[in-house]
C-alpha cells in the first residue's frame, strides 16, 4: 500500500484512503504502452457509519491488493458497498472476491455496467446484491454524500464518476490518470498528457460533457484511477483537460516526424527542423518514428500547432512505421492541425499521395500546400523546396 491518505475536517473527523497498489514491474501497459515507471492500481476506501470500497485493481497484483484492504479495516468493520466506477479488467478483477469475502456487501454500479458485468466477472451468485444508479442519483454512508456522474465513453460505455460533497473529492476513474508512480511529487503533464490522449484521448465530445457536469462544484481532490492524487489548486489540471477534450493547441511549435530507410529522409527532416528553427518556429520537435515510443509521437502530434510528416515510399505505398503513425492518430480522433508532407522515392514515388489521403479522412485537417517530393539524397535544390515549404506551413 502506497502511503497516500487524507483525512478532512467537516464536523467530524473522516478518513479517506488510498489502498491501491504499485506495479513497479509492468512495463507494457494494455500490451502497447512503454511504461518504463510502471503503472499504479488506486482503489479507495471512506470510512463513516457505512464502509465504501471503490474499485478494485489488476489481478497481476491482487494479492497485494487484499492485503492492503484487510489490513485496513479496522476490527468489526466490513464493506458495505463496493462502487464500480469502471468495468475495465485492471480494475475489477476482484469484485468476485470482494463479493465473495463479504457477503453482506451491495455492488453499486450503472445499469450499463450490469449489463457488462457478466463479460468480466461471474455475478450470478450477488446479482441480487447489484444496486443500480443513474446520473444525479446519492448515496448516504452517513456523514459522506457521494454523488454519482455518468461518463459513458470515458473511455468504456459504462463509466461513472463519484464525488464525495462532504470531503469534496472527485473519484475520477479513468479521468486525470497518468502512466508511472502514484508520487504527487513527480511532474504531472508529461505523463498524463501521454495517457490521455492514448487511452481517453478518441472521446474528447464526452470528456467535454463530464467537465460541465463538474462545473459549480467544490473540489478539492481529485482520486483518478491510476497516477498520483490530485491534491490544492487544480486550477492547471482542468485547464489541460479543458484543452486537451476540444482537441485545441497546447503548445505553439512543430513536430517533425519522419521515417527512414537508408537514413536519406531522416537527413532531410533534421535539416528541415533545422531551417524550421531559423524561421523563428516557437518550438521544434523531432522524432524518429521507427526508433522512438510512438505513443510519445501520437501525444506530441496532438501537443503541437502544426505537423511535418516526411517518409519514404515502400512497396508503391507509405514506408510502415509512418503508416502506423498516421493510423494511430486518425483513430485517436486527431484534428484541428496544419499538416505538411513530404515524401521520398528514388522511382515512383507515392507516399505523398497515400499520407494526404490519410489526412484528408481526418476532421478539419490543413494539409499545406505542396507536398515536397525527394528523390533519394538531398540536394540544394531540395533544400529550397524544404524552405517554401517551411514559410508556407508558419505563415
Amino acid at each position: 500500500m502506497y502511503n497516500l491518505s487524507f483525512k478532512y475536517i467537516t464536523d467530524m473527523h473522516t478518513d479517506l484512503k488510498a489502498i491501491g497498489v504499485y506495479d513497479k514491474e509492468l512495463d507494457l501497459f494494455e500490451s502497447q504502452y512503454v511504461t518504463p515507471e510502471g503503472i499504479s492500481y488506486n482503489s479507495y476506501i471512506i470510512f463513516d457509519e457505512k464502509t465504501a470500497l471503490i474499485d478494485t485493481v489488476d489481478q497481476r497484483m491482487a494479492d497485494e491488493w487484499r492485503d492492503n484492504l484487510l489490513s485496513s479495516l479496522p476490527e468489526g468493520k466490513t464493506i458495505d458497498y463496493l462502487i464500480v466506477q469502471h468495468l475495465e479488467p485492471d480494475h475489477s478483477s476482484q469484485i468476485e472476491w470482494v463479493m465473495e469475502r463479504f457477503p453482506e456487501c451491495r455492488l453499486v454500479c450503472t445499469a450499463v455496467a450490469h449489463k457488462m458485468l457478466p463479460l468480466v466477472a461471474d455475478n450470478a451468485p450477488f446479482d441480487h446484491s447489484i444496486m443500480e444508479v443513474a446520473e444525479g442519483d446519492t448515496l448516504s454512508l452517513g456523514t459522506h454524500e457521494l454523488h454519482f456522474i455518468t461518463a459513458p465513453m470515458v473511455h468504456w460505455p459504462e463509466v461513472m464518476m463519484v464525488y464525495d460533497s462532504t470531503a469534496r473529492t472527485l473519484f475520477s476513474a479513468d479521468g486525470f490518470g497518468r502512466f508511472g508512480a502514484p508520487d504527487p511529487s513527480q511532474p504531472w503533464a508529461c505523463e498524463a498528457r501521454r495517457y490521455y490522449f492514448n487511452i481517453v484521448g478518441k472521446y474528447g465530445l464526452p470528456v467535454q460533457t463530464v467537465l460541465k457536469k463538474l462545473a459549480g462544484k467544490q473540489i478539492d481532490v481529485i482520486a483518478p484511477l491510476h497516477g498520483p492524487i490530485l491534491e490544492g489548486d487544480l486550477t492547471d489540471y482542468l485547464r489541460l483537460y479543458r484543452t486537451w477534450a476540444a482537441y485545441e493547441v497546447e503548445t505553439e511549435g512543430v513536430l517533425v516526424a519522419y521515417a527512414s530507410i537508408h537514413g536519406m529522409t531522416a537527413k532531410a527532416a533534421k535539416e528541415l527542423a533545422e531551417i524550421l528553427r531559423k524561421k523563428g518556429a516557437p518550438k521544434v520537435s523531432v522524432t524518429d518514428l521507427s526508433r522512438d515510443d510512438m505513443a510519445e509521437a501520437v501525444e506530441d502530434a496532438f501537443r503541437m500547432s502544426h505537423l511535418v510528416v516526411l517518409s519514404p515510399t515502400y512497396d508503391s505505398d507509405i514506408f510502415p512505421p509512418m503508416h502506423d503513425f498516421i493510423h494511430h492518430l486518425a483513430i485517436k480522433g486527431f484534428r484541428n492541425r496544419r499538416v505538411a508532407i513530404v515524401e521520398n522515392g528514388l522511382w515512383a514515388p507515392a507516399a505523398g499521395r497515400k499520407m494526404r489521403g490519410m489526412f484528408e479522412q481526418m476532421k478539419d485537417i490543413s494539409i499545406v500546400e505542396p507536398i515536397v517530393t525527394l528523390h533519394g539524397r538531398l540536394t540544394p535544390a531540395d533544400i529550397d523546396h524544404l524552405s517554401t515549404l517551411a514559410d508556407n506551413l508558419l505563415n
